[in-house]
Parts: C-alpha cells; sequence; structure tokens
C-alpha cells in the first residue's frame, strides 16, 4: 500500500440538496456500421433519503445518466465505505446481484477487491428467440489505481482518485447452448470535496443470434457543482 486515505468519504458527498451538472457524449458503434456520436447532458442531484430493507440510504437523482433517461440510484456510505443499493429503473440482473460494496473506507492506494460472483442468475431477456429467457454469470471487481490530475469543464482537479470498475457478463444463449460474453469498463474520478468529476465507460456485446453486436462508449464530465455541507431540510 503506498497511501492510505483516511478522509475518504470527502471525495464521496452525498448531502441532501447537492447538485451536479455533467455534459456528456455517447458513441455506439454497431459492429456493421459507422460510429453514430450524440452529445446530452445529465444533472445529478441528492434527492433525499428512503429506507431499503431497513436501511436509511441516500437517492440520487439523475435526468439522464448515459443518455437513458432519469434514473434513482440508493447508495449507503458509512464508516467502512459505500454500499449500491440498486437502482430504478433497474436491470433484473442489477436487482440478483445489489446491495454490494462500491468503495471501501479508509481508501488503500492501490487496492482492489471482488464485488460479486453470482452464476446461473435471470438475464431477464430472451436474446436468441427460442421463448426461454437466458441464464448469465455475472462478476465484478473494482480498483483503487491511485491519484491523477484531471481536467473538465468545471476546472483542473490535481488529486483525483482514479476508481476502476470491470463487470462482466456470461450470457448463455438456451437455443444453441453457446456463451457469450458481454463486458463493462467504468474508469472514474473523484475530486476531494466535489466527488464525480469524470467517468468514462467501455461496453462491449458481442454478436449473439442474431448481428445485435455492439461496443458503446459514454464519457460524462463535470460542468458545474454545488455541494453542500450539511443536509439541507427538505422542501416544505
Amino acid at each position: 500500500c503506498l497511501e492510505t486515505i483516511q478522509d475518504g468519504h470527502l471525495y464521496f458527498p452525498d448531502t441532501v440538496g447537492s447538485r451536479w451538472r455533467y455534459r456528456g457524449h455517447i458513441e455506439e458503434l454497431p459492429l456493421q456500421k459507422i460510429s453514430e456520436r450524440k452529445d446530452y447532458v445529465n444533472i445529478s442531484s441528492v434527492a433525499g433519503t428512503q429506507t431499503i430493507k431497513g436501511v436509511t440510504i441516500k437517492v440520487f437523482h439523475d435526468t439522464n445518466p448515459g443518455n437513458h433517461g432519469a434514473t434513482d440510484s440508493y447508495y449507503r456510505r458509512d464508516a467502512v465505505g459505500i454500499v449500491y443499493y440498486g437502482s430504478s429503473p433497474g436491470t433484473s440482473v442489477e436487482r440478483q446481484v445489489t446491495p454490494y460494496q462500491i468503495v471501501r473506507f479508509p481508501i488503500e492506494l492501490p487496492s482492489s477487491f471482488q464485488q460479486f460472483d453470482r452464476k446461473g442468475i435471470d438475464f431477464g431477456n430472451d436474446i436468441d428467440g427460442d421463448g426461454t429467457q437466458e441464464k448469465v454469470d455475472v462478476e465484478a471487481s473494482v480498483t483503487v489505481v491511485g491519484k491523477e490530475s484531471v481536467t473538465v469543464p468545471a476546472g483542473a482537479y490535481a488529486d483525483a482518485i482514479k476508481l476502476e470498475a470491470r463487470m462482466s457478463m456470461r450470457i448463455h444463449l438456451s437455443k444453441t447452448k453457446r456463451s457469450v460474453v458481454s463486458t463493462d469498463l467504468l474508469t472514474a474520478w473523484f475530486a476531494k470535496g466535489i466527488g464525480l468529476v469524470k467517468y468514462v465507460e467501455h461496453q462491449e456485446m458481442p454478436p449473439a443470434a442474431t448481428d445485435r453486436g455492439w461496443i458503446t462508449d459514454i464519457t460524462e464530465e463535470l460542468e458545474s457543482a454545488e455541494v453542500k455541507s450539511t443536509d439541507a431540510p427538505p422542501n416544505p
């Protein structure tokens, strides 16, 4: 371990009323076509608290993350780290693997841990068109790479913590008994007192029974942030 960050929570502010505006672009590359780029805006805010399975969590509302439309995500931050409790609308796979840890405190540079490794869960989709939803093996890990300077529209951040989250899904096609592997690599930078300032996500889905293989690259960069120091009282 090269460095231990004792005040890691300061890199992940979750005070109710905090708000971040991101400039994003997404490039989708169907394996037979020309890449298409779309620009979009996503505004993220801590909307409040909620209780899930007896646990109080923070609700992050995003207006358009990854250009996918409005989403609520649920997190719990405590002395040992941050746990992700899923999102709404979420996916079938996500509902079966949450909650899972995404950050450990204190933050050690470098370090990594496995978040989950689940075999044979319901994929929630019938990819090969035989009327049976596929099963999937899914595993994920997160690595704290180190500190890095990063420049985004909101400014330059000298010592942002760089995280890499990797997820792979081996989808078992019931019709042909073949399997295809889908991968997702998310690289994210968090600045002290600000939170997420940039992320880059690379997703690959190989062709399955049809020609629907694709590669997607998503980038979001912080344009402005308003981080509250204490939880604001709820709006009357």
